[in-house]
């Protein structure tokens, strides 16, 4: 079965990145809302620049800063508690 090849509208395209970048949408949610193939929005996303990150490895740490924030938050909690005790 041959692949299915159409060139997507600029603007559309855009939206996409766009959703993925600032709104949060995932990229399998954003393929399935537009019909497009996860690994055509991942190339998009992609980028061989230098000095720039991809959107997916800026979303990584992000996610893991939040998870980190989290963590001292926690920590902090417990040695207040720690401290109020002892």
């Amino acid at each position: 079965m041959a692949k299915k090849r159409f060139k997507v509208a600029a603007e559309i395209k855009a939206e996409i990145i766009n959703k993925i970048k600032h709104n949060g949408v995932s990229v399998a949610d954003a393929a399935k809302q537009y019909g497009i193939s996860d690994k055509c929005i991942y190339n998009w996303l992609g980028t061989k620049a230098s000095n720039t990150i991809s959107v997916l490895e800026y979303n990584r740490v992000k996610k893991e800063n939040e998870q980190l924030k989290h963590l001292i938050g926690d920590i902090t909690l417990k040695l207040s508690t720690e401290q109020k005790r002892g």
